[in-house]
């Protein structure tokens, strides 16, 4: 973008909110009802925002999870990453299983690209193990045993949405590199049963769910607020609070383009949601450390999780009879 740029984001632990559940109305002063961490209203933790210190959200000591210096995971690649300017031959498309599902079910790293792509690491085969371990859950059933996919460590965040609309069920997720098998494990259960800003998830919203997984690479620290792109990157902002209490919050890449928002509106989003309540200013955002990141992203809907697992019964381990279609139509 030819601006400076300070590299060598870290990957702190960030058990969060990833995206808003609905359009906000942004402006440079606190919204009416507008809560911090914690507090009221529907999206009060979209933003992934908490204090700097022992709570869930707080960046840990110096050195736990580190990225390497070119913003990459340790013997990761850096290259053609899912979003919404994939190149078509790169394989899939944000958000969503491009048609036939069964054809990026076929193996693990489906959506590999053509020359000058790297093969991606997030496949469909995750959304299944997700929505294995739900299932088991919800279900009582046991665990499912380990996937037959990497178990090299990612940031990761899991997202569930709800019904045709795709309404925000639940979205958490770490900056802490994890295991993939054990961190999906973790997330898959946190993200929807534990997301303050709703009830736990039941069985009956089983069928109009859709699951997303999203793996974090090509972490950057960058000197200029603005030095990330909207709908490529991921950002995560640190600041000061008008009480001097350092706060976090993140967006995933797709949340800016989805709501439609600018650099500027991004920006002052996420102030709010860490529970920034002073007037905004330019010169109060130019104090903010900012770090950008993209992500590879796989989504599957529970109906294409079904047709999966009709085929692949035991493809998982997972051994329970899955329920008939027409349990839930």
């Amino acid at each position: 973008m030819g601006r400076k740029r300070c590299v060598g984001g870290d990957g702190s632990k960030m058990a969060a909110g990833c995206c808003g559940v609905k359009k906000q109305k942004l402006s440079s002063s606190p919204p009416s009802g507008s809560a911090g961490p914690g507090g009221g209203g529907s999206s009060s933790h979209c933003g992934g925002a908490a204090a700097a210190g022992g709570e869930p959200g707080a960046l840990p000591p110096p050195g736990i999870a580190r990225l390497n210096g070119l913003g990459g995971l340790a013997g990761g690649a850096a290259g053609c990453v899912l979003s919404p300017s994939l190149p078509p031959n790169c394989g899939g498309g944000p958000g969503g299983l491009s048609p036939p599902a069964a054809s990026l079910l076929a193996s693990p790293g489906a959506g590999s690209g053509g020359p000058g792509c790297r093969k991606m690491v997030v496949s469909a085969e995750m959304c299944c193990f997700c929505f294995d371990v739900l299932y088991c859950h919800l279900y009582g059933y046991q665990p499912p045993r380990s996937p037959r996919f990497t178990n090299d460590p990612y940031p990761l965040f899991v997202t569930w949405k709800i019904g045709r609309d795709k309404r925000l069920r639940g979205c958490i997720g770490t900056f802490s590199a994890m295991n993939l098998h054990s961190g999906l494990r973790e997330y898959t259960l946190t993200s929807a049963l534990k997301d303050s800003r709703f009830p736990p998830m039941t069985r009956d919203e089983l069928p109009r769910l859709f699951c997303s997984v999203s793996l974090l690479t090509n972490f950057e620290d960058v000197c200029d607020y603005l030095d990330w792109e909207v709908g490529v990157h991921g950002i995560r902002i640190e600041f000061i609070n008008e009480k001097g209490s350092k706060r976090t919050a993140t967006y995933l890449p797709e949340v800016a383009k989805e709501q439609g928002w600018d650099h500027i509106q991004t920006i002052d989003s996420l102030l709010r949601k860490g529970g920034y309540k002073a007037p905004i200013t330019n010169e109060f955002r130019k104090t903010i450390k900012l770090t950008r990141y993209r992500s590879e992203k796989m989504t599957m809907s529970y109906t294409e999780y079904l047709a999966h697992r009709q085929h692949h019964h035991f493809q998982n381990g997972i051994g329970h009879p899955l329920p008939p279609y027409n349990h839930y139509s």
